[in-house]
């Protein structure tokens, strides 16, 4: 078949892959110039596949509401919120009191995590990718003694689930992460043993070119007006060049993986997706020390920042921000991650040199991308993965592949189905 991949993100590149492997002529479509160049940008560079979780969490309700009131807290609402942002947070907090989602949808997102490491051990053995790539691990600290007690619980599931995990002490945490001389209080860690890093930007353009290389066709700078469709398939796709000229495509099959573009692409077929860009910010610098950097990936609870060495670089990561598409920087978010990466590995970097980023990520209310066959027999969805589209890639990528042959998907899709919204 020659199918249409809408978005050249990590999740459009990686769908664009697996169709190929499977013996499909690809179109991509990128309104970029180049694949992986907005979320994938400059995102977390944490492949954690173990940590994946739903946003809709009950018991961050209440620890949300106080983050929102500290000048450092990691949740930021834009004051007056939209009506876009209001709807989504009722919509969240409505799936977080749904009795028993929280861990259904838990645990079908660790499956998808665990199929998605597969999938990228697979990438990386068959493929010559260059990303600064790496599987040493992740540690979330705990900055108190109530977290431990927490991921001690996570542990239980992990090992219930066979993901390789470990509770470790503070001594452990130090022996592991001989760079973390900072001050800042730790309690213990949970280390999520085969978790990976990896410039999730330098992944995609690296496997767009092996796309290319093996023929598919990448269309960058181009602007998706609409899908063309009847009462039973989408036809084809109406895209605009960078002059300005109309082009029709036709195609057998057409994949939505314009994360938060997504929506008003399939909205004329009567499909409504809650996705809501959720903002976050980054810094990314050269080291200057190596010693004293993290040695792969430290999640930071008290500030709730990410911090991730990448060869010679270090990125951190932070803040979940509800300012619609708002692309702003300001210094107060920057200064907050500074200020976690000082008390974990002071003197790794020059901070001050740090470029910085702002991105969005496609967000669900209840957490669950939207993977699976849209309201056209040809048509299918793989976007919203909010956090976690570079962990997940992957693996979605991977199952919708098996769905468009028509095969059953290795991970069980009823938490990702895109018509929940409007059930």
């Amino acid at each position: 078949m020659h199918i249409a991949v809408v978005g050249g993100g990590v999740v459009g590149v990686t769908t664009a892959r697996e169709l190929i492997r499977r013996g499909h002529q690809v179109t991509l479509l990128e309104r970029h110039d180049l694949a992986g160049n907005e979320t994938s940008k400059g995102n977390a560079a944490q492949r954690s596949y173990g940590v994946v979780y739903p946003w809709a969490d009950p018991s961050m309700v209440f620890k949300a509401l106080p983050w929102l009131f500290k000048s450092d807290g990691p949740l930021k609402l834009r004051v007056p919120p939209s009506v876009q942002a209001i709807k989504f947070m009722f919509a969240t907090l409505r799936y977080a009191w749904s009795p028993g989602l929280f861990g259904l949808n838990k645990r079908a997102m660790l499956r998808l995590g665990i199929h998605s490491r597969e999938r990228f051990l697979a990438l990386e053995r068959e493929h010559d990718l260059s990303f600064d790539g790496d599987h040493k691990g992740l540690l979330h600290l705990a900055s108190t003694p109530e977290a431990m007690d927490d991921y001690r619980k996570i542990h239980d599931l992990l090992n219930e689930l066979g993901i390789a995990s470990q509770l470790l002490t503070p001594e452990q945490v130090r022996t592991a992460e001989p760079g973390m001389t900072g001050d800042g209080p730790l309690y213990g860690a949970i280390s999520y043993d085969t978790d990976g890093t990896g410039d999730c930007h330098l992944f995609s353009r690296a496997l767009a070119k092996v796309c290319e290389q093996q023929g598919a066709t990448f269309h960058y700078g181009v602007e998706v007006e609409r899908l063309l469709f009847d009462d039973e398939k989408v036809n084809g796709i109406e895209y605009r060049t960078r002059s300005g000229e109309l082009v029709n495509l036709e195609a057998d099959a057409v994949v939505v993986c314009a994360g938060c573009w997504s929506p008003q692409l399939v909205r004329p077929l009567g499909l409504e997706l809650p996705i809501y860009p959720i903002k976050g910010y980054s810094l990314t610098v050269p080291l200057s020390d190596p010693d004293k950097a993290p040695a792969s990936t430290i999640h930071d609870d008290n500030l709730k920042v990410v911090s991730t060495r990448l060869g010679n670089r270090l990125r951190a990561t932070g803040f979940v921000e509800l300012a619609d598409f708002n692309r702003d920087i300001p210094e107060a978010r920057i200064a907050t991650i500074k200020k976690s990466v000082r008390s974990r590995f002071p003197g790794c970097a020059d901070l001050e040199a740090a470029e910085t980023w702002t991105g969005f990520r496609p967000m669900t209310p209840d957490g669950p991308a939207i993977i699976g066959r849209g309201p056209r027999r040809n048509l299918f969805l793989n976007t919203g993965h909010g956090t976690f589209g570079w962990t997940l890639s992957a693996g979605s990528a991977s199952v919708i592949a098996q769905v468009i042959d028509g095969e059953e998907p290795a991970v069980p899709l009823d938490a990702f189905r895109p018509g929940r919204f409007q059930e």
